[in-house]
């Protein structure tokens, strides 16, 4: 679906993009949706419009502690608004479409990271987090006995991620 050399209309589908996910995005994120897992934007031009669109003003970086995120601005969006008709009906229902069976995946993928390192004692360390814009909303760090547990750990936390944080928050609540 690469609209090859219309600087204007990819502009068009990352605030589009913005606008369909409907939360601040990292630049990895971005890239991922729109040239990695679809091929709506040349990864080169990806990168550089993403800076474009945030010199501009119609995108601006929101403060976080770890990854930059980004996320439309009124500009932006009164730009998407004059100029929405300009993006190619296809392309408006695949990006609408996509967005709409995968958001969650994304948005989990954004929010929850976890890293393992080693310790001098030959344990490992796993630190998990889920993201919020402003600040974490949950962090664990504890030891496990090696590579193999750590790495397992790491690989299943996006998807319990969601449900341990309930657990937790219920189990400290009540």
């Amino acid at each position: 679906m690469q609209i090859k050399g219309e600087t204007s209309i990819n502009k068009l589908i990352l605030l589009f993009v913005f606008d369909k996910m409907e939360i601040p995005l990292s630049e990895r994120t971005l890239i991922d949706m729109c040239t990695s897992s679809n091929d709506w934007i040349n990864y080169m031009d990806c990168i550089v419009l993403i800076h474009k669109l945030l010199s501009d003003g119609f995108i601006c970086e929101i403060p976080s502690g770890d990854e930059a995120l980004y996320t439309i601005t009124p500009e932006g969006r009164e730009t998407l608004a004059n100029f929405y008709i300009n993006i190619p009906r296809s392309s408006r229902e695949e990006i609408s479409k996509f967005i709409k069976q995968n958001s969650a995946k994304f948005r989990t993928r954004q929010d929850c990271k976890a890293d393992y390192f080693l310790n001098k004692d030959g344990t490992y360390t796993v630190f998990l987090r889920i993201l919020a814009p402003m600040q974490p909303m949950l962090e664990l760090r504890f030891v496990v006995p090696d590579r193999k547990t750590a790495h397992n750990i790491c690989k299943k936390w996006e998807d319990k991620a969601a449900e341990l944080y309930s657990v937790v928050y219920d189990t400290l609540i009540d």
